[in-house]
């Protein structure tokens, strides 16, 4: 049996992680802080069906107090999920919290990855937000990385502690780039739940800058079997992978999509452009289609209306 570690593992992929691996038949221990960067309540309730499994343990504390060495004696596969999200809200002094859960956190991981004899993989989410405002669209992995953000500065810092740690210790990392993911379970302060919520509450839904903006847009599903994908591959070892979603659309279109699955038209609150925002993403997955055999399945429609299901159910 295929023992797993998933960290953050009551958050919105790593729940969704942990349910596929249990489902194949993997022992999963679960870590998780469960702190208070969006309602814990939220991430209990990701959780709750994984507790009650036979295979699941959880392991409720901040990263950097685990004793990661004991923990990793028998482990195969690490899924390194947890990380301080959100680009908004890394300026000023939230930066620390986003250096500390992002890099810190992450090196703490490593040293004790070195010493586990027994792992064959390190899994490393990473971000799109690395790119910045990406000067070639769509965007492969040997575009030089310009982050636009403070969170886009750790999760690059993240990545390249990743491949050191592969270099010179030999840790079998496995770095993928997500683009904007969504789904159910999405955390509330991502732009489909916040538009949905707004939806049922009858309120206006915030829009930064002119709406033109365009995102590459992964459900969760698919960011799941890149997971797995990585996990297996012996040519993912020490490499970087874009995992996107396959279609780079505006935000105009997308509100017009959601229009259309919630049956009436959304009010407007139009804002200025955010900070640290990039205007455009486009993930070049070939390399993923080509190691991983990474395909997409999930079109945006149909991943709009299971996430617009998930919202209803859990508000009314």
């Amino acid at each position: 049996m295929t023992i797993s570690v998933v960290t953050g593992a009551a958050g919105f992929i790593g729940s969704h992680l942990a349910d596929a691996l249990l489902k194949r038949g993997d022992r999963v221990i679960g870590v998780d802080h469960i702190n208070d960067y969006y309602d814990p309540l939220l991430k209990r309730k990701n959780i709750a069906h994984l507790i009650r499994h036979p295979g699941f343990q959880l392991v409720e504390a901040d990263i950097q107090q685990v004793d990661w060495s004991s923990l990793l004696a028998n482990v195969d596969v690490v899924y390194h999920q947890a990380a301080q999200a959100g680009v908004r809200a890394s300026w000023g002094s939230s930066f620390h919290t986003y250096t500390e859960r992002n890099i810190n956190a992450t090196q703490a991981l490593l040293e004790a990855a070195k010493d586990a004899k027994q792992l064959k993989r390190l899994v490393f989410a990473s971000s799109s937000s690395v790119y910045g405002d990406a000067e070639t669209l769509p965007t492969h992995e040997l575009i030089c990385p310009q982050p636009v953000s403070p969170y886009g500065i750790t999760k690059l810092a993240a990545e390249r502690l990743c491949l050191l740690y592969h270099r010179n210790f030999g840790v079998p990392t496995a770095i993928l780039r997500y683009f904007t993911v969504y789904g159910p379970r999405q955390r509330p302060d991502m732009a489909f739940h916040k538009f949905f919520k707004a939806v049922l509450e009858e309120q206006a839904i915030a829009v930064y800058g002119d709406g033109r903006q365009t995102r590459d847009f992964t459900f969760v599903s698919d960011a799941v079997a890149a997971n797995l994908a990585a996990a297996n591959a012996s040519d993912a070892i020490g490499e970087v992978f874009n995992i996107g979603g396959g279609s780079r659309v505006a935000l105009t279109e997308i509100l017009a999509t959601i229009e259309q699955i919630v049956g009436e038209p959304l009010r407007r609150d139009m804002m200025a452009a955010a900070i640290g925002d990039a205007r455009h993403t486009a993930a070049d997955v070939s390399k993923a289609q080509k190691i991983l055999a990474y395909k997409p399945q999930v079109t945006l429609t149909e991943g709009l209306t299971k996430e617009w299901e998930w919202v209803k159910s859990l508000y009314t």
